[in-house]
């Protein structure tokens, strides 16, 4: 089966009860390898008085990446989360996101695979090195650590 890290983020409400729920969620899915710790970070592309708290997983899973996605997209609104992010970002109670699965590149409307935006967010680097050390970029081969 497929292993697939997911960065969870929350800068509303209970933080730390949001990202645990959305574990527990995620791990109805598949099994939940490897979670790192919880790290505090500053809004990213918008500003606002609530400040993130943001997690990587890693997620062995029998879903192709579109089934992930639907599925992960039903587990935030479960947690209460009623829009997504489209053009300009916002507050948001909980928001997962596919980082990686697997060596696998994709590239549709729907969805991009590695998430594009990675390299340019120090809140997904670091519990995703924390987890996976060794995780590296599929498109240019480089490693995630020399990118932070």
């Amino acid at each position: 089966m497929p292993f697939v890290h997911l960065g969870l983020g929350t800068n509303l409400g209970n933080k730390e009860a949001n990202l645990n729920a959305a574990i527990a969620n995620l791990s109805n899915l598949g099994a939940v390898i490897k979670q790192s710790s919880f790290h505090n970070s500053i809004p990213w592309g918008f500003e606002s008085e609530n400040h993130f708290l943001n997690a990587v997983v890693l997620l062995e899973t029998k879903l192709s990446p579109l089934d992930l996605l639907t599925q992960t997209q039903q587990i935030e609104s479960e947690l209460g989360r009623t829009t997504k992010s489209v053009g300009t970002y916002s507050d948001r109670i909980i928001d997962i996101d596919i980082m990686l699965y697997e060596e696998l590149v994709m590239n549709t409307p729907e969805l991009k695979i590695p998430h594009p935006l990675i390299a340019e967010r120090d809140f997904v680097l670091i519990p995703l090195l924390e987890i996976s050390p060794e995780a590296v970029d599929p498109v240019t081969g480089e490693s995630y650590k020399n990118l932070l």
